[in-house]
């Protein structure tokens, strides 16, 4: 039983839904209303860690840690760069991902998206 619930757990790891929003962890996809949407692979990275954690504010150098998977000496604000990119290509869903100015970012469904 607990193999059972342990496998379920982890396919349900990698698949999100949030609202109209469904990432794909294994197919690298994502569906914003029934669309697929296109990304580079920071930017699902990036969607994807944010997803994970919706209403968490998750700061850039927490974002480049776990998304960029080492500590990064460069810029925090390639952090930045990339979100603009994702908002982007979400489109009118764009405020899925909200700024916590001078703490970072979180993914939260609101009544607008």
């Amino acid at each position: 039983i607990e193999a059972l619930l342990r496998r379920a757990r982890i396919e349900a790891e990698k698949r999100l839904t949030v609202g109209s929003t469904v990432l794909d962890a294994e197919e690298r996809s994502v569906y914003v209303a029934g669309q697929e949407i296109a990304l580079t692979v920071r930017e699902f990275d990036l969607l994807y860690k944010l997803a994970q954690n919706e209403h968490i504010v998750l700061s850039r150098d927490k974002l480049l840690e776990t998304v960029w998977g080492y500590r990064y000496c460069g810029d925090a604000r390639t952090v930045d760069t990339h979100i603009k990119s994702l908002r982007e290509h979400i489109g009118p869903y764009r405020k899925l991902i909200q700024t916590v100015w001078g703490v970072g970012y979180k993914f939260e469904k609101t009544d607008e998206n």
